[in-house]
């Protein structure tokens, strides 16, 4: 009797992983079509007249913030129509005193001066920018973002063109200086490429707060942050969803090289797990089933293989199944990866594919349970 149950729970192991491994691909080769289907916007000799705000939320930035100011001060964008506010989230170094230094330029600064803790310090500067600001157009990104002098004027025209609600815009790793980095840069290129391609498949479901852009009517329209405010993260996916609840079809994806911001990768495991715990804590806000449901079917997906992995050391059968398993998920990850590092010019990446393809199981699993469970450090302050 024990033998048939053994034999009844193996059929049942192996016949999941197989389902599972098909959704996995089918989801893969979806996500490559919905990335292939976004154009990108061509060249325009039109001028952009939008009247823009572009605000930064930085905390204890003083190494990282002056270039940032610097390239956005650069912009190919009449100065008449940019308006840039930096909020200083109660920095402890330089960050408010190097901010002041451009008020000659332009540059508003707003501090925070809340004397009871938060939980979501990024969505109350945001907000605070955004209740003082003049722009029709807002764009946010981060105190340690790069970009070139076309970025602005990329975006602003393909908001002109196209009359978007919400357009996420690429961003990208650069200047690695760790193999461990470069390992970082071609996963978040897949979770880069996984909101785009989702936005062209016309079911948002991710973005990135270092390039963000949206209408601040829509903002106000949609009550801003309310109901996620209590959550550390989620000044742009959760923003999104809201978004997209209302105005499904008005996002957009600006694909275009001259669009892309720059950052950089963490350099130690603790801060990578801490980055990826934070942003993974927003899944427990997450209002769309079937957003919820891929993510699950995911997580299974990965559990499936370390539990083959395992069933190997004691039915060696289970060896050939979690090969071929992990044969097809690399596949069908380069399929899709290839043509989003092609974007980015970072083709070069993706020989570390098959080594990041294994490691990124046991993490998957790993930050699936700890992003909604666990306490991590983010700017120096412990978050629930």
């Amino acid at each position: 009797m024990y033998l048939n149950l053994i034999f009844l729970a193996l059929t049942v192991i192996s016949t999941l992983t197989f389902i599972l491994t098909f959704f996995y691909i089918t989801a893969v080769l979806f996500f490559r079509y919905g990335w292939l289907r976004i154009k990108s916007p061509g060249k325009t000799q039109d001028s952009p007249v939008t009247l823009v705000s572009i605000l930064i939320a930085a905390r204890n930035e003083e190494d990282k913030i002056r270039f940032t100011i610097e390239d956005i001060l650069k912009q190919d964008y009449s100065k008449d129509l940019i308006e840039l506010i930096v909020i200083d989230d109660h920095s402890t170094d330089r960050t408010a005193e190097i901010i002041s230094g451009y008020a000659h330029a332009g540059v508003k600064l707003i501090r925070l001066n809340e004397d009871k803790p938060l939980n979501s310090y990024k969505k109350k500067a945001i907000s605070e920018a955004i209740g003082i600001s003049a722009g029709e157009l807002i764009i946010t990104t981060d105190a340690d973002c790069r970009m070139n002098n076309r970025w602005l004027s990329t975006i602003v025209s393909y908001y002109e063109h196209n009359q978007f609600k919400l357009i996420s815009s690429p961003v990208v790793f650069f200047e690695e200086k760790s193999f461990f980095e470069r390992l970082q840069t071609l996963e978040f290129l897949y979770l880069i490429g996984l909101g785009a391609a989702t936005i062209g498949n016309k079911k948002p479901s991710t973005c990135n707060g270092a390039n963000l852009a949206y209408r601040k009517d829509v903002f106000h329209e949609l009550k801003g942050f309310q109901g996620i405010d209590d959550l550390a993260s989620g000044d742009d996916e959760l923003f999104l969803h809201k978004v997209a609840s209302r105005y499904p079809e008005d996002i957009g994806f600006c694909k275009s090289f001259d669009a892309l911001v720059y950052t950089h990768a963490k350099p130690n495991i603790p801060e990578f797990i801490s980055q990826r715990k934070r942003w993974a804590s927003k899944s427990t806000r997450y209002k769309d089933k079937k957003i919820v449901i891929l993510g699950v079917s995911i997580w299974l997906f990965n559990l499936f293989i370390v539990l083959n992995a395992v069933l190997g050391f004691l039915y060696p059968g289970y060896w050939a199944v979690l090969l071929m398993v992990l044969i097809m998920k690399s596949l069908a990850e380069f399929s899709f990866l290839l043509p989003v590092t092609g974007f980015v010019k970072r083709k070069k990446l993706l020989k570390y594919l098959p080594l990041l393809t294994c490691m990124h199981t046991i993490y998957i699993i790993y930050i699936g349970i700890a992003g909604n469970s666990g306490k991590y450090i983010w700017k120096g302050r412990l978050v629930k």
